[in-house]
């Protein structure tokens, strides 16, 4: 049995795609920059896993070369990019042997997620059919849950698939509100923390050794070393928090380290503090946005409009996942979501494609369709923000043409064929 469950786990895995060795052109789609600009028949070329000429076709003199794809009808996308996800980390939620996103301890930094990314997840081979061909993987747990990395969707290993490594530190903050416990016979409802100050104070202290780790020459300690690049600014720092205060603090602790590179993850009340977060250049990666309201007294609509509300107020923003991993292929749904809410469809991209690739450091190469930045898009028949137009025929990572079979397609193709005889 177990054979046979190994042999299933691994059976529906397609190989990678080799990388690029032929000009790709393609020809008459709407292509959809990621900036907010719509070129409606575009002509782009893809050279050496980079794209190398995105132009009004009707206008452009480029000479069509290589494999050419005719797209007329069609719509181009930057490849998305989902954050806050712990994608090849966990496989079956209910088995724990397959789940490799938490360490034990409450500060564990130096916990890197990429050595711990199956490449051959069946999960993660099922973003690849609605356009999510980059993520950001992350451990979870305790207070400082360990070290973030951007991975490519198509690799033989965790090697292949690093995209950029060790991208920053994720922190939980301490909860200033806590649920009652109705089995330890505790109120229900949220009550005040306690320990909260007490927590800031631990976490406090935590950084502040660290610091003092780093002016002098001690004995290696792994856990300290490992905020080095947080202190100098070449990692950011990712703070899960959502209350209005917890925000506040925690705005207040990056300050008062020196830390230059600090990311608001969740960020349920974050429209409550805007002003604060645009004054701090903090963006914001938001929890899923169809959520209910955590509160008896929020607005109903408050996850779906918080990107509007925070876009408004000048605050660059991004939708995540909460730490999820299968639910991550619905990523461009939820950014249609917001189209509902006062967003345009262009702006609604942006929170899937241009901004996340600024916020995590990547927006060099990817993020956007543009000459000299990675062949990372794909090709859909029709609104790829939307469940119906989603039909992804063609998709591309770094130029290389890679498969978009699952495990899900090769059943749907199999039951569609019994049903057909019938």
């Amino acid at each position: 049995m177990l054979c046979l469950l190994i042999t299933s786990l691994v059976s529906a895995q397609q190989t990678p795609a080799p990388a690029q060795t032929e000009a790709y052109t393609i020809i008459g789609a709407t292509a959809h920059i990621g900036d907010g600009t719509v070129i409606e028949n575009a002509i782009i070329q893809l050279e050496n896993g980079k794209i190398t000429a995105i132009e009004e076709a009707s206008l452009s003199e480029i000479k069509q070369r290589g494999v050419q794809i005719d797209a007329t009808g069609h719509h181009v996308y930057p490849g998305f990019i989902a954050t806050n996800t712990t994608l090849g980390l966990i496989e079956v939620g209910a088995v724990r042997a397959s789940n490799d996103d938490d360490e034990l301890g409450d500060f564990n930094p130096h916990i890197r997620s990429l050595i711990a990314y199956n490449a051959e997840s069946k999960v993660v081979e099922s973003m690849r059919p609605n356009g999510v061909l980059l993520a950001q993987t992350r451990p979870q747990g305790g207070a400082i849950s360990g070290t973030s990395s951007i991975v490519q969707l198509d690799a033989w290993n965790w090697e292949d698939a690093a995209y950029k490594a060790d991208d920053g530190i994720y922190v939980n903050w301490p909860r200033s509100m806590r649920r009652g416990r109705w089995w330890a016979g505790e109120e229900p409802g949220f009550t005040p923390n306690k320990k909260y100050q007490e927590d800031i104070e631990e976490m406090n202290t935590f950084f502040k050794n660290a610091k003092a780790y780093h002016n002098s020459s001690t004995d290696k300690n792994l856990p300290f070393a490992a905020l080095k690049g947080v202190f100098d600014g070449t990692q950011r720092l990712y703070v899960n928090a959502n209350d209005e205060r917890e925000i506040l603090d925690a705005i207040a602790f990056a300050k008062a380290m020196n830390i230059s590179k600090m990311v608001l993850v969740g960020g349920y009340q974050s429209y409550a503090v805007a002003d604060q977060l645009k004054a701090a250049n903090i963006p914001v990666i938001l929890q899923r946005v169809q959520e209910l309201p955590a509160m008896d007294d929020h607005d109903y609509d408050l996850t779906y409009k918080l990107p509007k509300l925070l876009t408004d107020a000048g605050v660059k923003v991004a939708l995540g996942y909460d730490g999820e991993y299968w639910q991550v292929r619905n990523l461009p749904f939820y950014a249609g979501q917001v189209t509902q809410f006062g967003m345009t469809d262009e702006e609604a991209l942006q929170l899937i494609t241009k901004n996340p690739a600024e916020i995590t450091g990547i927006d060099a190469r990817t993020g956007t369709l543009a000459v000299g930045k990675d062949a990372t898009l794909f090709i859909s028949k029709g609104n790829a923000l939307d469940m119906r137009g989603n039909q992804i025929v063609r998709a591309f990572i770094q130029g290389r043409d890679i498969s978009l079979e699952t495990h899900q397609t090769e059943l749907w193709q199999r039951y569609k064929e019994k049903y057909t005889r019938e």
